[in-house]
């Protein structure tokens, strides 16, 4: 059974998350916001230690990079494992700040697409690259069936020809993982996914965008012009199975939505810490012993915006505890996504205006964090393509049936 409590074995790396988020990112936060498109170079220290700790075998999941889910043998017992442990420390990371994390070297969405789709053979490969994931397009918002990338195989290589928008560390990632169709008469089952090296003749950062949050991470729009990439780095199998569809490309959503939900959890728990204290130094003090109806107008505000929390921070663990215990997780995945996205942006909006001046201001850090949180409802599908997923797995439909 599910137990949504922090397991006993991650609360020493919870810990250690809330440490680095505290004392490395948040003293940079205001810094690296003010100086769009500037590297964090503070990173690389943090990076270093990171692989410390993982070439150590002392830790599980410190960023955003991608997770593979463990397909060995079911013996039966409840696992809390590396999926667990990854929300729960991006969460602690985003609380200090999420363009940081997101900046964070070989910690790239992309990441998780590797590590959701590529072979064994691959994943070695692959193994330490830090990877960016290319999949918008500028006729192609959150429908990412309608991918017109293609990939043409020309002998032992494949060609790629299209353009990629809202690429996250585009510029700063060694290589990129591009959505490309390989025939589009075959609709969705032919889109698959290329790892492009950095410097690949053919691939051009066009420009870096300008943004209302996230402004310490890079967003980069990507060309593709006959641009080469050997046919051993597509990931997983080339062959187009009609049967399956889409699911292959799905794979990847199923793995990073529950990352961006916890980087939304992050993110409004941050708020939700620092407007507590404003509230109390102004003297409004919230009583989790007395109803709602009975404080104050802001202490009532308050406690429908824990929990609203609370509700995405447990959906958003449980997506990860069904995916370390081998359960399909698509439908959790995206409620987690959903509910996260909407209620980061809900609080984080409300504290701004709890806090009054102080919350506009940039005296602290809560106008900062609203329109970070903005991304986290867009990115990695938006809020009314969640809502449709999740209607289509409850109501058993397809995407051709309930559009």
């Amino acid at each position: 059974m599910i137990n949504l409590e922090t397991p006993k074995k991650h609360r020493v790396l919870v810990d250690q998350a809330h440490q680095v988020a505290m004392n490395m990112l948040r003293p940079i936060s205001r810094k690296y916001d003010q100086a769009e498109h500037e590297y964090p170079k503070e990173l690389d220290m943090l990076a270093a230690m990171i692989d410390g700790l993982s070439d150590s075998g002392s830790n599980e999941g410190a960023g955003a990079t991608g997770v593979r889910r463990d397909e060995s043998a079911d013996d039966g017992s409840v696992k809390n494992g590396a999926n667990l442990a990854s929300v729960l420390s991006i969460a602690e990371m985003c609380w200090g700040d999420t363009g940081l994390l997101l900046s964070m070297p070989r910690q790239g969405l992309g990441n998780s697409a590797i590590a959701s789709v590529a072979n064994d053979e691959q994943l070695k490969r692959f193994e330490g690259t830090w990877a960016a994931m290319a999949i918008t397009e500028p006729s192609t918002g959150s429908d990412s069936a309608s991918i017109t990338t293609t990939a043409r195989l020309d002998g032992d290589e494949y060609v790629l020809n299209g353009e990629k928008i809202f690429v996250t560390s585009g510029d700063r990632a060694d290589s990129v993982v591009v959505w490309a169709t390989l025939d589009k008469a075959l609709g969705r089952a032919a889109i698959k996914s290329f790892v492009v090296k950095k410097g690949n003749p053919g691939m051009k950062v066009e420009r870096l965008e300008h943004k209302l949050g996230i402004r310490a991470s890079d967003t980069a729009v990507i060309t593709f012009t006959d641009c080469r990439v050997p046919a051993s780095d597509l990931l997983g199998s080339p062959e187009v199975d009609v049967k399956q569809g889409f699911a292959g490309a799905m794979a990847t959503f199923d793995n990073t939505r529950p990352l961006v939900a916890a980087m939304a959890v992050g993110c409004a728990r941050a708020s939700l810490d620092l407007t507590r204290d404003l509230l109390a130094q102004a003297g409004i003090v919230v009583d989790y012993d007395r109803p709602a109806q009975v404080q104050s107008a802001a202490a009532a505000k308050f406690l429908q915006m824990e929990a609203d929390w609370e509700a995405a921070h447990l959906l958003t663990m449980q997506a990860a505890w069904m995916a370390d215990n081998r359960k399909p997780n698509s439908l959790e995945a995206s409620m987690a996504k959903a509910k996260a996205g909407r209620v980061g942006s809900d609080i984080t909006l409300s504290c701004v205006e709890l806090a009054g001046s102080v919350g506009y201001s940039e005296a602290e850090l809560l106008e900062k964090w609203s329109r970070d949180s903005k991304i986290l409802d867009i990115f990695e599908g938006t809020q009314q393509i969640q809502l449709l997923i999740i209607a289509r797995r409850i109501l058993g439909l397809t995407s051709a049936e309930l559009r």
